[in-house]
């Protein structure tokens, strides 16, 4: 059997590494830690499962943390996990039965789960590289939203991980590696423009996000992928500064960068519904339900591919007068996520439409 090296960076993560590491069970042959300069309990908690722990000096850059993390690596394999992660027990059982089997892959991509709805299922996914065989080809790369280029055999496996967060941690910490990036000369490439974007959008650095957005859509290169983010998030900073004709431009573009996603469909029907413009909505909204989920690993909205194009369907049917529609279209919605207060809402409001009018039953 290979052998496999779970390699972590950790920084005050008591409160939650114990629950990570215990979710891993026996998968793995050593635990490696690198404490990156915590004030409290962690180093203390992490031992309880690990002798292989080491300090290493925060330098504002992830790539470099996680770097020395698996150069102490010994196994065949890495597998990278951060310390408010969670390995569900069915993902650990199938983890367990890949190591078992004899290794096919270089690279292995699991998909990372890293927002729930108020049930505790996944609305927010995309795949990542996970487990990595232990070669030179093994580097991290980039300051911040670091990352492994794939490389020889990739090998998609359904066995997610769950980013379970207790707390919110330095918001502000990746806008300022990245500003200081770019303070000190550094040129961003086209994936870190793409999130550079982002930590200004998250900071509702409207004005100064649309123009890297602007930039990166102007690129030639830029994964495919991160180009229709761009052109959502682009259309988020000109609703944000009153500018609904330059946003469903930015929408428009999104639709010339390949096969339209459900999220971005969604976006339009909610650009023609906020117009009250209800026929062109629900075109958009049905055009969602038809889509596919990305297998590229981009991110996936779970809720565009079903429950969001039902729920607002509902409102278009109703807006045009289609009772009936209406109803079936938040049934369907129920199908989906049956405990959604939305649904709960709608549902309770039909019902009370029939009770006040109960020739409509027939």
């Amino acid at each position: 059997m290979v052998k496999w090296s779970l390699c972590m960076i950790v920084k005050n993560e008591e409160d939650v590494i114990g629950r990570c590491l215990e979710s891993a069970g026996d998968l793995f042959d050593e635990i490696i830690i690198a404490d990156t300069g915590s004030g409290d309990g962690t180093k203390a908690e992490a031992g309880r499962f690990t002798d292989l722990i080491y300090d290493f000096e925060w330098k504002d850059d992830f790539a470099a943390a996680r770097n020395f993390a698996f150069s102490k690596a010994s196994g065949d394999y890495i597998m990278w996990l951060d310390a408010d992660d969670v390995i569900p027990a069915e993902s650990l059982r199938r983890l367990r039965e890949l190591k078992s089997r004899p290794a096919e892959a270089d690279v292995y991509m699991l998909p990372y789960h890293t927002a729930f709805d108020e049930n505790g299922a996944p609305v927010f996914s995309f795949y990542r590289e996970r487990i990595i065989r232990n070669c030179p080809k093994c580097i991290w790369r980039g300051c911040v939203h670091e990352v492994i280029e794939p490389f020889g055999k990739v090998v998609k496996t359904d066995a997610p991980i769950e980013h379970r967060k207790t707390r919110t941690g330095d918001a502000g910490r990746n806008l300022r590696i990245y500003e200081n990036m770019l303070k000190n000369g550094c040129i961003l490439d086209a994936r870190h423009t793409y999130y550079y974007g982002r930590e200004l959008y998250y900071h509702e650095r409207y004005s100064e996000a649309e123009k890297v957005f602007a930039a990166f859509l102007d690129r030639d290169d830029g994964w495919a992928e991160n180009k229709t983010d761009a052109a959502l998030l682009l259309a988020r900073c000109r609703y944000m500064q009153n500018n609904g004709r330059g946003a469903a431009e930015a929408l428009m573009h999104g639709l010339s960068l390949g096969t339209p996603r459900a999220d971005l469909c969604c976006a339009i029907g909610r650009h023609y519904f906020d117009l009250r413009q209800f026929d062109r909505a629900a075109f958009w909204y049905k055009a969602a339900l038809c889509t596919e989920k990305s297998t590229d690993g981009g991110f996936v909205s779970e809720e565009c591919y079903d429950f969001l194009p039902y729920i607002m369907l509902c409102l278009c049917f109703w807006e045009r007068g289609d009772v009936i529609s209406a109803y079936i279209c938040n049934e369907l919605a129920g199908s989906c996520k049956p405990h959604s207060s939305y649904y709960i809402q709608n549902k309770r409001f039909f019902a009370g439409l029939m009770h006040d009018h109960p020739a409509d039953k027939e």
